[in-house]
């Protein structure tokens, strides 16, 4: 929910946490299938000899109506090992503490903020994310969900 970011982002500004943010590459073909989906063959890729057989999908694609939640319990399974907690009223958001370091997590579709006070363990989500996914590091946050994230750090 929009007012779960709007909650740590406010939570963020006042300790003066680090808010970095990354984007999924291709989101949903990460996701694994856990029944049988078969598809009819792509155009373009149909040869005369195979016209009636039909395609297996070994994992999920843009458009199955189970991508996303093949997506999102892959992203889970993967965090959860890193040391993550999914909140029990907001799965969407992630919480891990280390004695006094302090990290959130939250992920929208393809969309991850990562919240925190300590950078060398902010930099370990983003590289163990990495070697999981294919990600795009975005840096410090500046937008979310087209909210502009504007930190003046002085005040």
């Amino acid at each position: 929910m929009f007012k779960s970011i709007r909650i740590l982002l406010a939570i963020a500004a006042f300790h003066d946490y680090e808010i970095w943010q990354m984007d999924v590459k291709t989101t949903f073909l990460n996701g694994k299938l856990q029944e049988d989906v078969y598809m009819t063959q792509p155009e373009g890729f149909v040869t005369p000899e195979n016209a009636g057989k039909v395609c297996k999908l070994q994992r999920s694609i843009y458009g199955l109506k189970q991508a996303s939640r093949s997506w999102n319990l892959r992203f889970n399974d993967a965090i959860k090992e890193f040391g993550f907690i999914r909140n029990e009223d907001e799965p969407c958001v992630y919480k891990k503490f280390s004695g006094s370091i302090v990290s959130f997590l939250i992920l929208y579709v393809d969309d991850i903020l990562i919240i925190g006070n300590d950078i060398p363990t902010l930099q370990s989500v983003k590289a163990w994310l990495s070697s999981c996914f294919s990600m795009k590091d975005l840096g410090e946050a500046a937008y979310i969900l087209g909210v502009k994230i504007y930190r003046d750090r002085s005040r």
